[in-house]
């Protein structure tokens, strides 16, 4: 069985990201998306409500699994019976960074291989941060452009009881 692990922090999940997992999909007989701790920002959404919304958008894929994890993603997909990390690369910015840290996974794993898939080009702009960025200023119709439409209600109420605090 062909197993895989895509690892992001999803938070909130976007086309971008959906796009990934959708094309991931097919390449192998199983995906795990893996929902990591980024030390770097200040989380929107924990990561069970992050679980919940990747689960609701992936529901017609059959072979996705969702987990949350702390720790090094290597330890992680070592974990989930995987060989195979799949990241996603934006714009050209990201290559540089996402090198260094393969690299640095196939230290602390010989055995691990990554698969990088660019991100088609309607997403390639995408970002977790650029949604939080224009969600207060954006209507629904213009946030579905950058993320699904089903979870754009619980983006709105995060934010809104994030604003009221």
């Amino acid at each position: 069985m062909r197993i895989a692990v895509y690892t992001g922090s999803f938070d909130p999940i976007t086309l971008g990201h959906l796009n990934v997992i959708q094309r991931s999909s097919i390449l192998v007989d199983r995906l795990v998306v893996g929902i990591g701790d980024n030390q770097d920002k200040r989380p929107l959404f924990v990561p069970e409500e992050r679980m919940e919304l990747i689960k609701r958008v992936t529901k017609d894929l059959q072979n996705i699994e969702v987990k949350i994890f702390s720790g090094l993603a290597v330890n992680f997909v070592k974990d989930c019976g995987a060989s195979v990390m799949i990241r996603g690369v934006r714009p050209l910015t990201d290559i540089a960074a996402e090198f260094t840290m393969s690299m640095a996974n196939r230290r602390l794993d010989p055995a691990l291989e990554t698969i990088f898939l660019m991100a088609d080009g309607d997403y390639a702009h995408v970002s977790s941060s650029l949604i939080k960025q224009i969600t207060p200023l954006a209507d629904d119709y213009q946030l579905a452009q950058f993320l699904p439409a089903e979870i754009i209600p619980d983006l709105r109420a995060k934010l809104a009881a994030r604003s009221s605090d």
